[in-house]
């Protein structure tokens, strides 16, 4: 086996298979974040090229995505307004006299009330000119409707895994040795996957022949495909002469910079479609000498399992 290389600079390593490039030498950081999205940022090409609308508003936060939709309702509104008033009240009907502010108010009202296309009649255009822009904030109101309910759909229909991962990766005791163990669940009533199959891969920056690299390598597991999973799974690498963590110390899995990744996929019969997962376990993520404890028990009546989640993180030492 590859020996550790002692002092090293952790951020100096060649990496094969995880995506990033086989000659890198500055990559900084762990590869895969927590959430399964890739540590990785960039740069050199101009923002309009990298900006894809549709993407990102499909993967905003919610809270996020509901201040685009409110800043634009708002935005699109004003500028309409500002058109309005530069054209002059002169060409609306019904406003009421007063200052500018008082008038810029009401064709704001006006405003909303044409984009929307609810037009309660209060104001209406008389010149060419605000019909014509009237005419072209209702189409924008139109489209811009049409776009938001696709986006809201495609919010609601994306395949979604709904699975949640044990904070850390163990190294616990296994048959007549030790196991790399992490578990996960999902965490949703009704909510179940079938066909369901996990790869677990490994990136260590090992010496051979005198010359360090980041070596990558797929870790051997006990089990890894259950046809359905209702409750929590255990995954289990047993470290055995075929691991590349055997004989591996606290101190050797950080000198190796280790970072374990994990990918889901499975089958939702809600979705109909398959869905799949990404995180990974860092160094200081993988802690010796520690087991799970069970988390489900039979209920008082003992006519159901009872799955409970708020354990899915506690260990203890063995």
């Amino acid at each position: 086996m590859a020996s550790l290389p002692k002092k090293m600079n952790p951020f100096s390593r060649i990496n094969n298979d995880t995506g990033f490039a086989t000659n890198s030498t500055d990559t900084g950081g762990r590869f895969l974040n927590k959430d399964g999205s890739y540590n990785l940022v960039k740069v050199g090409m101009p923002f309009r090229k990298r900006f894809s609308m549709f993407h990102d508003m499909l993967n905003l936060p919610t809270w996020k995505f509901i201040v685009v939709i409110f800043l634009f309702y708002i935005i699109i509104n004003i500028i309409f307004t500002f058109i309005y008033f530069v054209l002059g009240p002169s060409q609306f009907d019904g406003l009421i006299p007063g200052n500018d502010w008082k008038i810029f108010r009401e064709l704001l009202y006006f405003s909303t009330q044409t984009i929307t296309t609810v037009g309660y009649g209060h104001v209406s255009p008389v010149g060419d000119g605000v019909n014509v822009v009237a005419a072209i904030e209702a189409l924008t109101g139109f489209l811009s409707l049409a776009i938001a309910t696709g986006l809201i759909y495609g919010r609601f229909s994306k395949p979604k895994s709904y699975l949640i991962f044990s904070d850390d990766a163990l190294i616990s005791p296994f048959k007549n040795g030790t196991a790399l163990m992490f578990r996960f669940a999902g965490y949703k009533d009704m909510h179940s996957l079938t066909d369901l199959e996990v790869r677990v891969n490994t990136g260590l920056y090992l010496v051979e022949n005198g010359k360090a690299d980041y070596k990558y390598f797929t870790l051997d597991l006990e089990r890894t495909k259950v046809e359905s999973m209702a409750m929590s799974w255990t995954v289990v690498h047993p470290i055995d002469e075929k691991s590349p963590f055997y004989g591996f110390t606290e101190e050797d899995m950080k000198n190796a910079d280790a970072e374990i990744y994990v990918s889901l996929r499975g089958f939702d019969d809600v979705f109909s479609n398959y869905v799949q997962q990404r995180t990974s376990y860092t160094y200081n993520e993988i802690l010796f000498s520690r087991k799970f404890i069970p988390m489900f028990r039979e209920s008082d009546d003992g006519r159901t399992t009872i799955l409970e989640l708020h354990k899915l993180n506690i260990h203890k030492a063995v």
